[in-house]
């Protein structure tokens, strides 16, 4: 027994984890997404196993998932970066305004049905992926990047989700540049960059929102963060996110546009069958 499980039981949830760390990495450098939604359900099978209270195993789940992919978006922001993929000054205009949605995203997440959240996603991820797998331009918003006001907007509304869902945004950022004429290429690697602060903010955000609840949580617990579960599985993840970088890097635009449209429907259909 260890902490009061048995180390067997123990062992396959870590292996669990272990892959789960995997799989993200590669699609944090692939897509420029952070990976939550498949930290996330690996989590929340592993405190339901440790018996973490009903009402408060979600958010054990999206702060730790958030966690986790701070030095995966670290890593695959600075890699794509290295390969000058990342769109110049775009990231300075998103940060205060994805970090002030961070913040007011946690605090309606509070009191607004997550069901909404969920179903505006759902429709997006659907949208978009119908767009790129059907390869047609008809539909954009646009064939440059809009003013400094909508962008602000943009990046106020990926912080929100971000911050409900336990993301880092990736997918809703890469999706919104492509819609304004920019290459997959460039898209992906500026919203690996995107993700970076949303997680700081994030994980510190769920880091203080679990202080009141310490007593309730598994044993070494940082507020509404597991610092089990981020050992085991953000280091794995951070190793092989270059991985998934180079891959991205080595596919045709086409082929990364067919691939981006099914991790979107995959990640929308994970958060449909969540609403029943």
């Amino acid at each position: 027994m260890l902490m009061g499980y048995p180390v067997s039981e123990l062992a396959w949830l870590a292996v669990l984890i272990i892959v789960g760390g995997v799989i993200t990495g590669f699609l944090a450098g692939l897509f420029g997404v952070g990976g939550g939604g498949v930290i996330v359900p690996i989590l929340y099978e592993v405190f339901r196993f440790m018996d973490v209270p009903a009402d408060l195993r979600m958010q054990l789940c999206v702060g730790t998932s958030l966690a986790i992919i701070v030095p995966t978006t670290l890593r695959s922001y600075s890699v794509h970066q290295k390969k000058g993929a990342v769109i110049p000054g775009l990231l300075r205009l998103w940060t205060p305004a994805a970090v002030a949605g961070i913040v007011i995203g946690s605090a309606a997440a509070s009191f607004a049905p997550a069901e909404v959240f969920k179903i505006a996603f759902v429709t997006f991820c659907a949208l978009m992926a119908a767009k790129m797998l059907f390869g047609t331009h008809r539909g954009n918003l646009g064939t440059e990047l809009p003013g400094r006001v909508v962008l602000s907007l943009y990046g106020f509304a990926m912080g929100a989700l971000s911050s409900l869902v336990g993301v880092s945004g990736g997918g809703f950022s890469t999706a919104i540049l492509t819609l304004y004429g920019q290459p997959i290429h460039r898209a992906v690697a500026t919203s690996a960059g995107l993700g970076v602060p949303i997680t700081v903010v994030g994980t510190i955000g769920y880091i203080i929102a679990g202080w009141p609840h310490l007593s309730e949580l598994p044993p070494l617990s940082l507020g509404f963060v597991s610092l089990p579960g981020f050992v085991l599985m953000a280091p794995v993840a951070a190793y092989m996110t270059s991985y998934g970088v180079q891959l991205a890097h080595g596919l045709s635009r086409r082929h990364l546009e067919v691939a981006f449209a099914c991790f979107l429907l995959l990640v929308g259909t994970r958060f449909l069958v969540s609403l029943f």
